[in-house]
């Protein structure tokens, strides 16, 4: 297993460092980790960038300091404060119609453990009104983490956030953005390692190690070493 590690020079390379697990996956067989902190930014969805407010959204997060990007996976809009923790993990797959269960209780299974690990009890589900709603959550006092899958025809990458810190700023910025895009969205839903007393020196490595799980030969890898523009 290779464990990517680090954050590339831009937004922009760092969205291709993503993309690279997925074929660096398909094209030998060998999965990937990466647990890492974006630079500051609202990343989102696809399905937001197909609504009609979509300008105003961008807006409305580039006003607070949150440059806004397009990401390839997911469904709503989420904050990076630049502490807040991305994670990923690819895998190869030989049929592109299984697995995506088992992919998606895998890593939110390691996460959660990951999170106890830290002092944070976190449990399945997420409070109505959430960030990036969806059925692969983890919360605690407000959600915690949330979870999307891409999946290609030989290979699969499971993705998630989790807030370390900064949940005011989060849901602030959140609040304005969902606002302008009609999705439902309440600011006390967010929460964090941090608000609940959870160890944020820790909880970086705890998700990576809880990631990697029992893998083999496991080797380090740069970031910019895989990153493709």
């Amino acid at each position: 297993m290779r464990v990517v590690r680090g954050r590339a020079e831009t937004r922009r390379a760092d969205r291709s460092v993503t993309r690279a697990l997925l074929e660096a996956a398909a094209a030998d067989g060998e999965p990937l980790v990466r647990v890492w902190t974006p630079a500051r930014q609202v990343s989102f969805g696809r399905r937001d960038a197909n609504r009609s407010g979509f300008a105003a959204a961008e807006r409305a997060a580039g006003e607070r300091d949150f440059p806004p990007i397009v990401r390839d996976v997911g469904g709503r809009a989420v904050a990076y404060t630049g502490t807040t923790l991305a994670f990923a993990r690819a895998v190869p797959v030989a049929d592109l119609r299984e697995g995506l269960a088992e992919r998606y209780e895998g890593v939110v299974a390691a996460v959660q453990r990951a999170l106890w690990s830290v002092g944070v009890p976190a449990q399945r589900g997420e409070p109505a009104a959430s960030f990036c709603p969806g059925s692969h959550s983890l919360q605690y006092r407000g959600k915690l983490v949330g979870l999307a899958q891409r999946v290609t025809s030989r290979a699969a990458v499971t993705a998630g956030v989790l807030v370390v810190d900064g949940e005011d700023e989060i849901a602030d910025v959140l609040e304005a953005v969902y606002d302008v895009l009609d999705v439902p969205f309440d600011p006390d839903s967010v929460g964090s390692v941090a608000h609940v007393g959870g160890d944020t020196e820790r909880v970086r490595d705890a998700v990576e190690d809880a990631l990697v799980e029992d893998a083999t030969d496991v080797r380090i890898v740069p970031a910019a070493a895989l990153r493709q523009v």
